[in-house]
């Protein structure tokens, strides 16, 4: 495994453990930094294609588990989301009839 793989593949547990922690300012900078550092893995004269593969794959895990994430937390906002219409509607009769 070169350098580069060995640095995408550092960055990719490194994802992992912060989506884990759901630290999502994290999560964004090392996405940016993944999407850079699989460029220059691809772009590497002196790449193992099979490693690089299976680099590659364990990111794929990695994004899979990130959009789940995500997808829940969007979920988990909107029934906030609801929740305050629903009780800025209350308060609004509440204050007609009050």
């Amino acid at each position: 495994m070169n350098q580069a793989q060995q640095a995408l593949k550092t960055t990719g547990e490194a994802l992992s453990l912060a989506l884990g922690q759901q630290d999502w300012l994290t999560v964004a900078q090392l996405d940016s930094l993944c999407r850079e550092q699989i460029d220059q893995a691809m772009e590497d004269d002196a790449r193992d294609a099979e490693a690089l593969r299976g680099t590659l794959e364990q990111m794929l895990g990695v994004y899979r588990d990130l959009i789940s994430a995500c997808q829940q937390q969007q979920q988990e906002i909107a029934a906030e989301l609801n929740q305050l219409k629903r009780a800025q509607k209350g308060a609004q009769v509440y204050q007609l009839f009050g």
